[in-house]
């Protein structure tokens, strides 16, 4: 399985929008641990939003059609509308 992900940091108030074919579980470790890149600027990740796809072509198309709407407001509708 794939997967289309949104995570939130608390402390900088940003979304951050992946995919991957890992557990959700381990790469949000991997978000956590020692790296370089934009989620390295904290460490108070949490998984918000997820969405499961047979194959990695969709979770990337979901990734980038939801990065194109570039609306904050947009994206806590969609979180939202899981609850």
């Amino acid at each position: 399985m794939f997967y289309f992900y949104i995570l939130y940091s608390k402390s900088l108030d940003k979304y951050y929008f992946g995919h991957t074919s890992e557990s959700l579980e381990e790469r949000l470790r991997k978000h956590l641990s020692n790296h370089s890149g934009f989620t390295a600027k904290a460490k108070d990740w949490e998984i918000v939003y997820s969405e499961m796809f047979k194959d990695k072509s969709s979770a990337y198309k979901r990734e980038l059609e939801v990065k194109k709407w570039k609306s904050k407001i947009r994206v806590e509708k969609l979180i939202s509308s899981v609850g």
